[in-house]
């Protein structure tokens, strides 16, 4: 991580001190998210129990049905009823997904000034969601639910920042420094909402080592090499320059730096499949 400066080593440990005192909230899954999650994660739930719980949140159901029906699951014939959603793509494919859909709640901010932020960054991690999933489907140890539902995780971060940065007009009414907050804090912030959560470690590590573009592993790829990928291609063509050559990540993933993610067959659909979902 980027060393912090002492400025942003006080904003983070007022941060913190916000959140062990419950005067600041950190973003939480809604309840029928991790009922979902808890349930389709044992072996013996049945497609109508989990149907049962999805069936308690009236948006959900309908927004799962939509998804369901979308290209990006290609249902030969039209689904009209959660169970059969949930027979057709399957109990794991239903604890990725419902997470993913539940994700865009956490990115509406209920302040005018700082709406278009929480905007940017739900458009930015359904982009890095997007691709991310594609790249998953390249990987036949990766899935693509999970790979998608990274991607949307992965500036969870910059959240509370934002939230707390509302108090500190030297921030908000400094866009400059408040982007600089934002992208060296965020990986900090990203930990700590994740050690609260109940992710896997395999997901839980996202948010804070994407961005450590020089990370080695133990030679296996793993969510945080994709969306480390994702990330750094989405930047290759803007003024953040990356040597893309010198990310490990791309050998993991079995993919050239020098070839352009979205001019991989079958890359550019998924990702438009994706976007055209979430957004």
């Amino acid at each position: 991580m980027i060393p912090l400066t002492d400025d942003q080593q006080v904003f983070l440990a007022k941060l913190k001190a916000k959140i062990d005192s419950n005067e600041l909230v950190l973003p939480t899954l809604p309840e029928v998210a991790i009922k979902v999650r808890d349930a389709a994660a044992k072996d013996n739930t049945t497609a109508v129990q989990l149907a049962e719980i999805i069936a308690t949140d009236a948006a959900l159901s309908a927004r799962l049905l939509q998804v369901a029906n979308s290209p990006l699951y290609r249902a030969r014939m039209e689904i009209d009823n959660i169970v059969v959603a949930i027979t057709r793509m399957g109990n794991t494919v239903i604890r990725g997904l419902i997470t993913s859909i539940v994700m865009k709640q956490m990115y509406q901010s209920t302040s005018k000034t700082l709406d278009s932020h929480f905007r940017d960054i739900w458009q930015h991690s359904v982009n890095i969601a997007a691709m991310s999933r594609a790249l998953a489907c390249l990987q036949p140890e990766l899935d693509p639910e999970q790979a998608m539902l990274a991607g949307l995780i992965h500036q969870i971060g910059k959240l509370p920042i934002l939230t707390l940065a509302e108090e500190s007009p030297e921030l908000v009414n400094n866009e400059k420094l408040l982007d600089e907050y934002l992208e060296v804090l965020h990986p900090h912030v990203g930990k700590i909402i994740m050690d609260s959560w109940t992710f896997p470690d395999s997901l839980s590590v996202v948010p804070w080592q994407y961005s450590q573009y020089d990370r080695e592993s133990n030679g296996v790829a793993d969510y945080v090499d994709i969306v480390t990928v994702a990330h750094a291609e989405s930047l290759a063509n803007t003024d953040s320059f990356i040597n893309l050559a010198n990310i490990p990540a791309f050998t993991r993933l079995g993919l050239q730096p020098e070839v352009e993610i979205m001019e991989i067959e079958g890359i550019a659909e998924e990702a438009e499949q994706v976007q055209n979902m979430m957004l």
